[in-house]
C-alpha cells in the first residue's frame, strides 16, 4: 500500500495507556505503524500476530463458529494488553496498551478506527498502467 496511514493509527493512542499500533496486511505484513514503535519491532510484531490470528480463527469451533467470523483476539500480560483485530480487506490491527488502560474504552476506539481504515483502503487510488 503506498498511501501511509500512520495518521490514522495515531488516533488510537489518543485513550490513556495505549502504546502503539501497526496495521497489518493478511500474510503478515506491516503496512502501518504508529511512530513511537520501530520498523522491525513493528514488521516482528505483525509477523507474530498474524500468526496469533491464524490459531485464533483455528479455535473458532470451541464457541460454536468456524471461524470465519474471528474479530479480536486479546492478549495480557503482566505489563498490559495487546488487541488484535479484524481491520477488512484481511487486515489486522494491533494495538498495545498498558494495564491501567480502560479495555471499553479502547476496544470502542479501535472499532471506530477499524471503520475509518476499511474506507481509506477500499478508497485508495489505483495505480493501473494500462497502455494502448
Amino acid at each position: 500500500m503506498s498511501d501511509d496511514l500512520s495518521w490514522m493509527l495515531e488516533d488510537a493512542l489518543a485513550i490513556p495507556h495505549a502504546l502503539h499500533a501497526v496495521l497489518i496486511s493478511a500474510d503478515g505484513l506491516q503496512m502501518s505503524r504508529t511512530a513511537e514503535i520501530g520498523r522491525d519491532d513493528a514488521d516482528k510484531v505483525a509477523a507474530a500476530v498474524s500468526g496469533l490470528q491464524s490459531l485464533s480463527r483455528s479455535v473458532g469451533f470451541f464457541c460454536g463458529d468456524d471461524g470465519t467470523s474471528w474479530r479480536q483476539t486479546l492478549i495480557e500480560f503482566d505489563g498490559g494488553w495487546v488487541f488484535l483485530n479484524a481491520a477488512g480487506g484481511g487486515s489486522y490491527l494491533a494495538v498495545a496498551a498498558s494495564a491501567e488502560v480502560d479495555m471499553g474504552d479502547i476496544t470502542y476506539r479501535m472499532q471506530q478506527l477499524v471503520s475509518r481504515l476499511g474506507k481509506a483502503m477500499s478508497s485508495a487510488r489505483r495505480t493501473d498502467t494500462v497502455t494502448s
